[in-house]
């Protein structure tokens, strides 16, 4: 295998090092910005440079955001080259071109290191749908939140100490947004929903809230109650219907999602044959997020396609009665949804989750967290 490598920072780094003793495999052509000297690849600035290069079988895409990752993706694939990406953004976005476009040209599409980092989730989920029906995916998928959220609850922080932390551990970007607010979760159970259902999630009809408004009195209410808040994700099919939603969630202290600590995934599936099946890991970092991607070149080389075949589109339906612990607001429909308070947070009645969050986004202050099912 011949590989063109877009992009050279942390997880392109660790590819062309993790490929560099390998027979089977070598990067020989890398695009990237920087003035980069490697002494088996040609280093270039330009992208044409790798798509004409018909020695190139497989580009690994390791460059990260939508644009122009999208089009040189899209422009490879066109060209017959097999494509290995880390890049949940760009996969969950462009879900709908990228994939059909890779089983029309006869190509090899491969994600594995999108979700989950170094755990292997997706190739998992390969797995077991060929022997049952997935019933539910979800769980712990970034490890950013849950660094600042253990930081939290074990060690008492604020989250603004919290998230200073994470940030010089080099856990958290300098602009935490995509982390905080949940939306490369959000990425993340869209594709993961997308392999385990065969569908194709409609990415608007999928709810999202973060943690950046947690409080330590907040923390303080979760601890007393014999709570751990943890961001988790979920994704369901059960009768025909899709459901999917990211929400910080009140897990009991007996649960396994509440000792996870610092920036680790823990990442679920309940099959019809297998049960509850978890998988715990890195969920980045050069090394083990570079184990996936070439794991991924390895199964290219066997002629592994995607994981699932290409499904229809479909909107989620997120009926699910929950019981919510709301702090940050007070109205008239919280009043008539409360069934306790915690101090000055409220604790619900069960409400959906699609009302809940519908509510949310006219609340600029305000935190929620549903109770585990």
């Amino acid at each position: 295998m011949r590989i063109g490598l877009l992009g050279f920072g942390v997880v392109g780094r660790g590819v062309y090092d993790l490929t560099a003793p390998r027979e089977d495999m070598s990067v020989v052509k890398v695009v990237c910005l920087e003035d980069v000297t490697l002494p088996d690849a040609e280093v270039t600035k330009n992208f044409q440079d790798l798509l004409n290069d018909d020695s190139i079988d497989t580009v690994v895409e390791a460059m990260g955001g939508l644009h122009p990752a999208f089009e040189f993706v899209k422009a490879s694939i066109e060209a017959g080259k097999n494509i290995v990406t880390s890049n949940k953004a760009l996969v969950a976005t462009f879900y709908d071109e990228l994939i059909p476009l890779a089983k029309e040209k006869g190509v090899c599409f491969r994600c594995t290191a999108a979700v989950g980092g170094g755990i292997g989730w997706l190739s998992e989920l390969e797995r077991a749908r060929r022997m049952q029906t997935i019933q539910k995916v979800g769980g712990i998928m970034n490890g950013t939140c849950n660094y600042i959220l253990d930081s939290m609850t074990r060690l008492g922080l604020t989250y603004a100490d919290a998230l200073s932390q994470a940030q010089a551990l080099g856990y958290a970007e300098a602009n935490p947004t995509t982390d905080v607010e949940g939306i490369d979760t959000w990425h993340k159970v869209i594709l993961s929903s997308n392999v385990a259902f065969g569908i194709s999630l409609v990415p608007e009809t999928v709810p999202v809230a973060g943690i950046s408004r947690i409080k330590a009195t907040d923390v303080e209410n979760f601890t007393s109650h014999g709570y751990v808040c943890k961001l988790i994700s979920t994704g369901k099919c059960a009768d025909g219907n899709v459901s999917a939603y990211v929400q910080p969630t009140l897990v009991p202290t007996t649960e396994p999602e509440s000792v996870v600590p610092a920036n680790y995934n823990l990442i679920t599936l309940v099959g019809s044959a297998s049960g509850r099946m978890s998988f715990y890991g890195q969920g980045a970092g050069r090394y083990p997020t570079a184990y996936n991607v070439v794991q991924d070149c390895a199964d290219v080389l066997t002629g592994k396609g995607f994981y699932s075949p290409y499904g229809g589109k479909v909107s989620a339906k997120n009926t699910d009665m929950l019981r919510y612990y709301v702090s940050g607001a007070a109205d008239a429909w919280l009043d008539e949804i409360t069934e306790e308070r915690w101090g000055d947070a409220v604790i619900t009645k069960p409400v959906s989750v699609e009302a809940m969050h519908t509510w949310l986004k006219d609340q600029p202050a305000a935190f929620i967290a549903a109770f585990a099912e």
